[in-house]
């Protein structure tokens, strides 16, 4: 489960609750602020990238597709992420592809990984097939 609260794509702040972790994180613009209750925190750097991607977070979904409006049907965008596992908080620099399909759905692969993301009109998800769907 996670709970975020949006000022904006550059500014937002969650809470993740695992089966076996709590997390707390910080978007501030360039830099992401990590916390694993009772493991350790790590500030994290953007560098070079496109994009933060935080394991388990529908969020970091969200911004590219908002930012680029990748909400109507189009051409794929590939894009440099800076992803974090959770809850081992390692961070590591990793190619991922957004493909507008269409009616707010945008096919998102990763490697040898892919699946359809669905989202509302401000560009927030509300269902990562086979994964997660938004509640409230």
């Amino acid at each position: 489960m996670e709970i975020t609260h949006v000022e904006s794509i550059d500014r937002a702040r969650g809470t993740q609750i695992g089966v076996a972790y709590q997390l707390r994180w910080q978007l501030d613009g360039s830099l992401l602020r990590v916390e694993v209750e009772g493991e350790g925190t790590r500030e994290v750097p953007l560098g070079d990238c496109d994009f933060f991607d935080l394991g388990y977070s529908p969020f970091f979904n969200s911004l590219p597709v908002a930012r680029d409006g990748l909400l109507e049907a189009g051409p794929a965008r590939d894009y440099r992420m800076r992803f974090v596992t959770v809850p081992a908080l390692t961070d590591s620099v990793v190619a991922q592809r957004y493909r507008p399909l269409g009616d707010g759905r945008v096919r998102y692969s990763s490697g040898s990984f892919e699946a359809d993301i669905d989202f509302d009109a401000d560009g927030f998800v509300t269902l990562y097939h086979g994964f997660l769907e938004r509640i409230a």
